[in-house]
């Protein structure tokens, strides 16, 4: 029985051998030219699980004939980081580059990222970063600025097939697994090529014949991959919007259940469909900021699972529903011009008037307490009169 695993004896060796990176592999794309001109630059690898960072600065390393060294930022500690610059300056008086690999490098703090920056700077290490979360907010500016951020993206299904096949055939299995069964793994893989191997190896090791019920065996119930508190989180909810903003009640329920399967928080759900009922339907449908409302309360109240169904009605609603921005583009501009002008007196007619000598003045002039009672003059500030906020 071979110890390794699949996913580690499939890694490809060289940039030629890698599959679905083809927007930064391939002539005139930038890791192929970086290998071709010789010099290795300092590198943020920035993608989802699974989708060949690692693999990709150990070929580069390669290429390169450098020393590489890699270490992971959940374990390793300062005394790690001197280790590696002793071990690179001794490197650097053999005429050997070294290639540092930080595989999670946005879970190291601003001082221990701080500690790398002068040997960066200096040469001596050629920096290689690995991060799922977006490297704007989780790397420091300096060694940021010093690096080329190369964005490597999920696996389309056809290279995961492609993966898998290679696998089957280096494996010798390839009359053991179905067409559907390879299909159902790639299809499962959510792009990351890792755990598509994963599911193939176990499913191989649980039967003679690999069919779709063995694969969802192996597979288990997998839970989304959704950090609530990363990039994820943010553009499945971004999704979640845009789709009710576009009227597309499909793209917002399915958005939705990602959501839920997940573990969201329903409240956090229903919180931002309050805000959407204000923020884009507004006056073309009064109702749906008291239904998005009703829906908060309904879900604080009744809970999971059966929240689902009220969080469903009431996206279906507002997705269906027809939208205005009025109010909220009126409301933006009332802000900026109010930051534009906070010192702009009130017109005198329009003050309040409580003494006596305030009314001899002028103070609330004409005013009447009458229902809709109007008179006819600029209620705003004279210097910005004719101004107009609400523009519809």
């Amino acid at each position: 029985m071979n110890r390794v695993p699949l996913a580690e004896r499939m890694r490809p060796q060289k940039l030629s051998d890698v599959l679905g990176q083809d927007e930064i592999i391939g002539d005139g794309k930038i890791l192929t030219e970086i290998v071709k001109k010789g010099e290795p630059v300092n590198l943020i690898f920035w993608g989802p699980p699974g989708t060949g960072k690692t693999t990709l600065a150990r070929i580069l390393a390669h290429e390169f004939k450098a020393d590489f060294v890699e270490i992971s930022a959940v374990t390793a500690g300062k005394k790690d980081v001197e280790e590696v610059v002793a071990r690179a300056k001794l490197n650097w008086n053999l005429k050997t580059r070294t290639i540092l690999f930080v595989d999670e490098i946005h879970r190291f703090n601003k001082a221990q990222q701080d500690a790398f920056l002068p040997h960066v700077e200096s040469g001596l290490i050629i920096l290689i970063g690995a991060t799922t979360e977006n490297p704007s907010f989780e790397v420091i500016s300096p060694l940021l600025s010093r690096s080329r951020v190369v964005v490597v993206k999920p696996l389309s299904k056809d290279a995961i097939l492609e993966v898998l096949k290679r696998a089957i055939k280096t494996e010798k299995a390839t009359k053991r697994v179905s067409k559907k069964a390879l299909d159902l793994i790639a299809e499962m893989s959510g792009g990351d090529a890792r755990s598509a191997l994963g599911d193939l190896e176990l499913a191989l090791s649980l039967a003679e014949k690999v069919d779709e019920e063995i694969v969802f065996e192996a597979a288990g119930k997998k839970m989304p991959g959704y950090d609530k508190k990363g990039d994820k989180h943010y553009d499945t909810i971004s999704a979640f919007i845009k789709s009710m903003r576009g009227s597309d009640v499909d793209a917002a329920l399915y958005y939705l259940a990602r959501m839920v399967q997940a573990g969201e928080d329903p409240k956090f759900i229903a919180r931002r469909m309050v805000i959407f009922a204000s923020e884009d339907i507004g006056l073309a449908g009064n109702g749906a900021l008291s239904l998005a409302t009703a829906c908060f309360q309904a879900v604080e109240r009744v809970g999971m699972p059966e929240s689902g169904l009220i969080l469903a009605h009431t996206c279906v609603a507002l997705a269906k529903s027809k939208k205005s921005r009025a109010t909220t583009d009126a409301w933006y501009a009332a802000q900026d011009l109010a930051r534009k002008t906070p010192n702009e007196p009130v017109p005198i007619w329009l003050r309040n008037a409580p003494t006596k000598l305030m009314k001899d003045l002028g103070y609330g002039k004409g005013q009447k307490w009458e229902a809709g009672f109007h008179l006819d003059k600029n209620y705003l500030p004279d210097n910005i009169r004719h101004n107009k906020i609400f523009d519809k």
